[in-house]
């Protein structure tokens, strides 16, 4: 999980609340779990929903601000593939539009 992560543009590791926490331009888009089988994501709210409802098993609501798009993240349940999509999916909400455009994304 952190090497996707880190994978993603202008993406570092900062712990935020004691936990590793991934940032670009000073806006987290995903928190490790140490301890539990998840992490949680923040997705702009239709990507949520859709994740939610197209892959129950893998992606769930958050405990607390589902209602802003965070998420759960189950990679275990996920695959590689969809926990790819689901990081870029939170990367790309928060990383500046510019810097998304240019490097394709």
């Amino acid at each position: 999980m952190r090497l996707l992560a880190l994978a993603l543009p202008e993406t570092y590791e900062r712990p935020h609340r004691r936990k590793p926490t991934f940032w670009v331009h000073e806006r987290i888009f995903c928190m490790l779990q140490p301890g539990e089988a998840w992490v949680t994501v923040k997705l702009e709210r239709d990507d949520q929903l859709n994740m939610i409802e197209g892959h129950p098993e893998a992606v769930t609501p958050a405990r607390l601000y589902s209602h802003h798009g965070w998420a759960y993240l189950h990679p275990d349940r996920a695959g590689p593939d969809l926990t790819a999509l689901v990081l870029r999916l939170a990367w790309l909400h928060v990383a500046p539009k510019k810097l998304a455009r240019a490097h394709g994304l």
